[in-house]
């Protein structure tokens, strides 16, 4: 922007560019570069996911209870599908807040919008990652009526 230029104003298409400052650092530039690593490995975590889920096994009709009961009971499926929550959590929190930014033109607006994702986004990652670690297919003085086939009562 030039020194007679007001803001706002689209400068002749000659004129020569100059840099605007920022107070943030390098911060936009580590959430570019993490939006793309956590992107890669956000595939290689889905594509194993549905792998596993979908094609391993009898398919998708063995998809139930069971299986998920199962597949917790490991410590890697749980780590699996912590990270695959986590990056996915941080990753479309990133883009959302890089959108709020971009199209929230007031400072409050973006204020109450960015509160509400932050929010959100910790909501999903503490009961996300409360139910893969301490889910139990067969909790101790439950009904019978209501617990799964394969618990014994």
């Amino acid at each position: 922007m030039t020194a007679t230029q007001s803001p706002g104003t689209i400068p002749a298409p000659r004129t020569r560019y100059t840099q605007r400052t920022t107070t943030r650092g390098n911060f936009e530039l580590y959430s570019w570069v993490f939006m793309r690593a956590s992107g890669v490995l956000l595939v290689v975590l889905v594509f194993g996911h549905l792998f596993v889920n979908l094609m391993v096994g009898e398919g998708v009709k063995a998809i139930d209870f069971a299986f998920v009961a199962g597949k917790w009971s490991s410590p890697f499926w749980q780590i699996w599908d912590l990270l695959m929550l986590w990056l996915a959590m941080f990753h479309g929190t990133n883009g959302v807040r890089t959108i709020i930014n971009d199209y929230a033109e007031r400072n409050a607006t973006r204020g109450i919008l960015k509160t509400l994702l932050y929010l959100a986004f910790t909501v999903v990652v503490v009961l996300g990652t409360l139910v893969i670690f301490t889910f139990d297919p067969c909790p101790t003085n439950a009904d019978p009526e209501l617990l799964a086939s394969f618990c014994t009562a």
